[in-house]
């Protein structure tokens, strides 16, 4: 049997979901979906698990009355049921996409439990979002797209998320299929990809994304540049108390590529220096294990095995435990 070559040209989702991008942001310039090719990740098209997760997706049933509901959670149902044999097929689907990083999400009666309690997240930054009717949102490193259906679910007029977790984007097909014309995209993307400014947007999200870059004042410009004049954005970050930022030596909580755990302070003059005014810190929240945990849908090491099991202020390594805190500012 010869093996499946993935190529940008071949792509039928890659083709939908840009096709559906250049109809709900027309203010796009063509240009910049000329540089598109060269940001997508080499695993999005060799990744050797990528045909099981094709197949899981293929195997997912038509249901022609499918709707969601994204305004109080995320819950995707159908108006007359399925039938047993319809919805075995979506739970075998969705379980051939584990791990679920973020949720949770109902789907067709199946309770996906992510790993993150996305939705608790979600309550502390909603509160604070300028009125959505209509407007413009990009969310980088969206993950499977939960906070982007949220947002669409706020009223937004048009979401675009990037993340180039190959997974995560195929989680988000999966729902994506039922989704009909909603004005959501996910794409396999870096942010990156956001390089060239496109000062199309009126709402930028970066939430758990600015630790893992070398460059964070890189970052930010990426945003910036992204965002109209006056736009805003919602930027979550690790935190450490005090003034001194954190540089971990290898690893922070397990995770790779931590660079720098930045201290309020210093998140608020790299703000300042990219091209933002107003900055506000919304919320500072403990991660604890009731938002991050192993689940049936996640059932790998999560925060538990990351903190010391004798002090569990203090990450395996001796740091301090995860701090997240929440910011907004407005690109001048």
């Amino acid at each position: 049997m010869s093996e499946t070559v993935y190529t940008v040209e071949s792509d039928a989702y890659l083709t939908a979901a840009l096709a559906r991008l250049r109809t709900g942001l027309p203010t796009l310039a063509p240009a910049w979906f000329d540089t598109l090719p060269r940001h997508l990740p080499r695993a999005w098209f060799s990744d050797r698990r990528r045909p099981d997760w094709e197949a899981a997706l293929a195997a997912l049933p038509h249901v022609a009355d499918a709707c969601i509901d994204a305004r109080q959670g995320f819950c995707l149902r159908a108006a007359g049921g399925l039938a047993a044999a319809a919805e075995a097929r979506v739970r075998t689907a969705l379980e051939a996409l584990t791990p679920w990083r973020k949720g949770p999400f109902s789907i067709f009666g199946i309770e996906v439990d992510a790993e993150w309690r996305s939705d608790l997240k979600w309550n502390r930054v909603a509160p604070h979002l300028p009125e959505l009717t209509g407007r413009r949102v990009l969310d980088v490193g969206c993950g499977n797209g939960y906070y982007a259906w949220r947002l669409w679910g706020a009223g937004a007029g048009f979401v675009l998320g990037l993340d180039p977790a190959a997974l995560a984007v195929m989680q988000f097909r999966a729902l994506w299929r039922y989704a009909h014309d909603a004005p959501v995209v996910v794409l396999p993307l870096p942010s990156a990809a956001l390089a060239q400014p496109l000062a199309a947007f009126d709402l930028a999200l970066s939430m758990g994304v600015i630790y893992h870059r070398r460059d964070p004042l890189a970052h930010l410009r990426e945003l910036r540049g992204a965002l109209v004049g006056g736009g805003q954005l919602v930027l979550e970050t690790l935190v450490v108390r005090g003034e001194k930022p954190l540089l971990p030596a290898a690893r922070y909580a397990r995770m790779r590529n931590v660079w720098v755990v930045p201290s309020p302070g210093l998140v608020r003059a790299w703000l300042g220096q990219t091209g933002f005014d107003d900055v506000r810190l919304l919320d500072v929240s403990a991660t604890t294990t009731a938002e991050q945990r192993s689940t049936a849908w996640m059932p790998y090491e999560s925060l538990a095995e990351c903190l010391d099991a004798d002090d569990p202020s203090r990450t395996v390594e001796g740091y301090p435990a995860p701090l997240r805190a929440v910011f907004m500012a407005t690109a001048r």
